[in-house]
């Protein structure tokens, strides 16, 4: 435990940004699940969310910004697979 008190601070401040980037992360994830998995008639509203949020995340480094171009490029491919099936 720290003694300092700016240490305790910048304990209790990571733990809050640890729990934030947690559900950030989590958020992230579910909305790449439900595009992948989606339909051609959602796809295209799916999708678009999905690369909102990786702008985002990738934006605040909660990902690595060369993999949410390549999770991007991925529902891309997604996209134009599903759309052109239909």
């Amino acid at each position: 435990m720290p003694n300092i008190k700016s240490a305790k601070k910048r304990m209790v401040s990571g733990e809050l940004n640890r729990e934030k980037n947690r559900a950030e992360r989590s958020r992230l994830r579910t909305a790449l699940k439900r595009a992948r998995e989606s339909k051609a008639d959602q796809a295209q509203d799916l999708v678009k969310a999905a690369v909102s949020l990786l702008d985002q995340a990738a934006q605040e480094r909660i990902v690595h910004p060369n993999k949410a171009a390549r999770l991007k490029g991925q529902l891309a491919r997604h996209l134009n697979k599903v759309t052109a099936k239909s």
